[in-house]
């Protein structure tokens, strides 16, 4: 159980320093970098929410609507359609095919609007632990 604990414990530190990257990033003007750490910061909380209900390891996934479903939270349609929103900034940040489309999406109001979002979205998950 205290494996558990500290499994637990720390994905959900590490999904706080993650987004307090993205928001260092957006900051100096690296939007692109910025939402792909508000991936990873959804991402690791969830990873410690699937911990905590399931009481087993999580899937070696990235996509967090199915990460979310795997945690047994009830999902809004608004909070699946922002989480698969936010999924593809894992995929459009690391390979080279999307990485120049999603730079030129990834703009300050773009990602200011997923900054505020993954905001919202890592309060009510950690309230959820």
């Amino acid at each position: 159980m205290s494996d558990e604990r500290e499994i637990i414990k720390y994905w959900s530190t590490t999904s706080k320093q993650d987004f307090e990257t993205a928001e260092i990033l957006f900051e100096n003007q690296k939007y692109s970098h910025a939402l792909f750490f508000c991936h990873l910061s959804i991402e690791k909380i969830l990873k410690a929410l699937i911990v905590r209900k399931t009481h087993a390891a999580p899937p070696l996934v990235h996509d967090l609507v199915r990460l979310a479903e795997k945690t047994g939270i009830s999902l809004s349609d608004k909070l699946k359609g922002e989480l698969a929103e936010i999924s593809s900034f894992n995929i459009q940040a690391r390979y080279d095919d999307y990485k120049l489309s999603f730079y030129k999406k990834a703009k300050k109001r773009f990602a200011a609007k997923y900054i505020a979002a993954t905001r919202e979205i890592l309060i009510w998950l950690r309230a959820q632990l």
